[in-house]
């Protein structure tokens, strides 16, 4: 793994810095000790590990622009953090750049029940906004696996989606507005409590942004009335083929379920040893469908699925009867990651995306791989939009299992890539995917997106080193320029 060379003399104005930041954040909103930063060290990505120069911790908007004021006049560099959830190493320090920490930001804003959103601070994590709304029967309806812990400023720096974005859609199609702070300490606003706004979709540029383009204050989120019923079904194979097979005819056939989940053996295992969902133990794969809306409805497409299943060589098919029963499936799921943690000293989280006619192939070419690397591999994919997460079980303190591990996932992206598919679903790109960007983008395309990142951060102090395998200076680029609102690439033939 590549990052930028520490700038020496930043590092040497180590405690200089920290005064100046001072100024700006209560004394003990800045951190510079190294067992205090020893906490900001990684995020969920844990194999790669970095001590910041220093943390910040601002609890205001105008402090978090002053911050970057300051650090944009003086060269430093900065990572924005969240909840530290992220699995692509997005928050990743840098030995010469400030982790602004955005934990402070806590508070939901405003509960708009007439137009159906709510204003949120980025560090308000993705479940208590449903929390917030569920006594007037609405939700927030995104929700990534770790929903408890994340964060939604977090959720929009990755476009994060969950079990059930197949029907509901992605963090992107469910966010109307962001409040930003740019590189220059610039406060901008992009959308509000509306469906869409005139001009450049620029909100939709932020989302998914990891960080590069600017620090997200404030979040507006459209939350959506809880339907009036929601079953699903459990659905066992002997294979994960056969599994496959029944999520592309399941789709084919017109359905369109809230949410479609795909496990393997080794993850359904893990998963029952840890919450006991009652899953079927002798199935290679299992599927867990959910329909939601008018109760006719759903009990009708409840045996539209149970006839595909039946088709596709199911070994099980089991409907819930009761919420109980439902939740009870999807607690399994939804703990896939800490059991599979209880079974492999490490394991190292993929996420990528391939057409869904695909999964039967995809699913064949990792076990193969597992074999020839000789790691374990347990798998859980939202089957139904193709988004894969193979665990690749390994031990650290093994020599040499990381790295074999790290190559067996460059070549399972590899292989989305080449199936039509791409590298990332959700999780985002950070430093684990960077180095692969050449196998989706050819030069002239990331040049390009650079061009973008040089229009809000000329200078490319923002999380430096993230998502791009090779960094240019804007002047190289041809700097893209913002003014009157319009964006000018220069260099750029008209037609």
């Amino acid at each position: 793994m590549r990052m930028p060379e520490p700038d020496a003399g930043v590092v040497a104005r180590r405690s200089a810095i920290a005064r100046d930041l001072r100024d700006i954040v209560a004394s003990e909103g800045v951190i510079e000790h190294e067992t205090a930063l020893r906490v900001y060290e990684s995020d969920a990505l844990t194999a790669y590990r970095q001590l910041p120069l220093i943390v910040v911790l601002p609890d205001t908007t105008r402090q978090i622009a002053e911050v970057l004021r300051y650090c944009n006049a003086h060269g430093i560099k900065v990572v924005p953090r969240g909840a530290g959830t992220s699995l692509s190493g997005g928050a990743l320090p840098l030995a010469d750049g400030i982790i602004l920490g955005l934990g402070k930001f806590n508070r939901i804003l405003d509960i708009d029940f007439d137009n159906r959103c709510v204003v949120a601070e980025p560090g308000v994590t993705n479940l208590a906004i449903s929390h917030a709304v569920a006594h007037r029967g609405l939700y927030y309806a995104p929700d990534p696996s770790s929903q408890i812990v994340c964060t939604i400023g977090g959720n929009v720096a990755e476009n994060a989606g969950g079990v059930h974005c197949l029907k509901y859609g992605l963090t992107v199609n469910n966010v109307l507005g962001a409040e930003v702070v740019l590189m220059n300490g610039d406060t901008v606003r992009l959308g509000g409590r509306y469906l869409d706004s005139e001009g450049y979709d620029l909100l939709a540029v932020i989302n998914g942004s990891e960080g590069l383009l600017g620090v997200i204050t404030e979040v507006t989120v459209r939350i959506l009335a809880r339907p009036e019923t929601a079953r699903a079904v459990l659905i066992g194979f002997p294979s994960a083929a056969d599994a496959g097979v029944c999520v592309a005819a399941i789709i084919a056939a017109g359905i369109i379920p809230g949410g479609m989940e795909m496990m393997d053996q080794p993850a359904i295992h893990a998963a029952e040893a840890f919450c006991h969902p009652g899953y079927p133990m002798d199935a290679a794969a299992l599927l867990i469908v959910e329909l939601d809306g008018p109760a006719a409805e759903v009990d009708h497409l409840i045996e539209r699925v149970q006839g595909i299943a039946a088709k596709s060589r199911a070994s099980s098919v089991q409907a819930s009867r009761s919420e109980d029963e439902r939740l009870a499936f999807w607690a399994g799921r939804k703990a896939a990651f800490p059991a599979v943690g209880r079974i492999s000293p490490d394991y190292y989280c993929m996420d990528g995306t391939i057409p869904r006619h695909r999964l039967p192939e995809v699913l064949e070419r990792i076990t193969e791989m597992s074999v020839r690397y000789g790691l374990r591999c347990a798998n859980v994919f939202h089957a139904g939009d193709g988004n894969l997460h193979p665990m690749i079980l390994y031990d650290a303190n093994q020599p040499g299992q990381l790295e074999t591990a790290e190559r067996f996932g460059a070549e399972i992206l590899t292989l989305c890539v080449e199936l039509g598919g791409v590298l990332t679903g959700e999780h985002g790109v950070g430093v684990e995917k960077r180095d692969l960007m050449g196998t989706m983008f050819d030069e002239d395309d990331l040049k390009h997106q650079q061009r973008l990142k040089c229009a809000f951060d000329p200078e490319g102090l923002l999380n430096p080193g993230k998502v791009y395998p090779t960094l240019h200076r804007c002047a190289e680029l041809g700097r893209v320029h913002v003014r009157g609102g319009q964006m000018r690439f220069p260099d750029i033939p008209r037609f």
